[in-house]
């Protein structure tokens, strides 16, 4: 005799995530897990973001603060994310990043010859996991800003003032209903950010920490790249080679594509689960 099971699977069993739901309903899809490795691959993704603004000429700061509140905010000085609005939703383009998966100017078009992070994705996704969240951008000669709370609009892009700079800064609270920890880990995001620092040459990240009695700060930029990286791997290690060897080509938009370096190198490299390039170097 079969053992009777309980509930159906039919037409009606097959659901449909709108929006950002299914965001937060299976997060670990997007950012891994809701661990604190995935709290901090929040701060990640808006990082990235800047860095391919830098990669592409237009970025050479980067402010992570860790605020006393618990949220945590990223500034850049980039061309600042497009405010115009966006033919195809009628919403301004700032919004569409913010509130729509696969949406960007990563896909070709211009925007961005190299870019890392989630494609489309990651702005939204950061939305979608956060309690609230604040984008301000610098943009056109003013200043626009627009709130979402849990991936929810609170209303359009406004406008708050006249600027002449430019830049986007993000602001967000991690949901606590999702993730096992809202406490961001000061040193987990100092690795990732000066190692970041390192792999974008003349790129200044400033890192600040504000929820103490007393501010802590630190600064990282490195004029030689990755070949400093190397050498910072390498302290206090004996070394087989007395020199770095580095070089640099050049893609088609005349930018640096690929910095490849050998000799003193320790086999640790940041592809953190391994790959041809690692094993080649091993």
């Amino acid at each position: 005799m079969g053992t009777q099971k309980n509930g159906e699977y039919g037409a009606d069993q097959i659901q449909i995530l709108e929006g950002l739901e299914a965001v937060r309903k299976r997060p670990g899809m997007y950012i891994g897990s809701t661990s604190e490795k995935g709290l901090h691959h929040l701060v990640y993704e808006i990082v990235d973001n800047a860095v391919d603004e830098s990669l592409a000429g237009f970025c050479d700061t980067i402010i992570v603060t860790l605020n006393k509140d618990g949220s945590v905010t990223v500034e850049d000085n980039g061309r600042g994310i497009p405010v115009g609005i966006n033919k195809k939703k009628g919403v301004s383009s700032v919004e569409v990043v913010f509130t729509i998966l696969h949406a960007g100017g990563k896909f070709g078009g211009g925007g961005y010859k190299v870019s890392g992070g989630l494609h489309g994705v990651g702005s939204s996704v950061v939305n979608a996991l956060s309690d609230w969240l604040e984008v301000t951008v610098c943009k056109e000669g003013h200043i626009h800003k627009q709130r979402y709370e849990r991936g929810k609009v609170c209303y359009p892009l406004k406008v708050l003032g006249d600027t002449d700079k430019t830049g986007t800064t993000v602001t967000f609270y991690p949901d606590a209903t999702i993730f096992e920890t809202i406490d961001f880990d000061y040193n987990t995001l100092k690795r990732r950010l000066r190692e970041t620092a390192f792999l974008t040459k003349n790129l200044k990240i400033v890192l600040t920490d504000d929820r103490g009695e007393e501010q802590v700060s630190e600064t990282f930029h490195y004029e030689g790249g990755i070949k400093e990286f190397v050498t910072y791997l390498n302290k206090g290690k004996e070394a087989l080679y007395p020199d770095v060897i580095y070089c640099e080509v050049e893609n088609v938009s005349g930018r640096p594509l690929r910095r490849i370096h050998c000799g003193r190198l320790n086999r640790r490299l940041l592809c953190h689960r391994g790959g041809f390039g690692a094993e080649a170097f091993r």
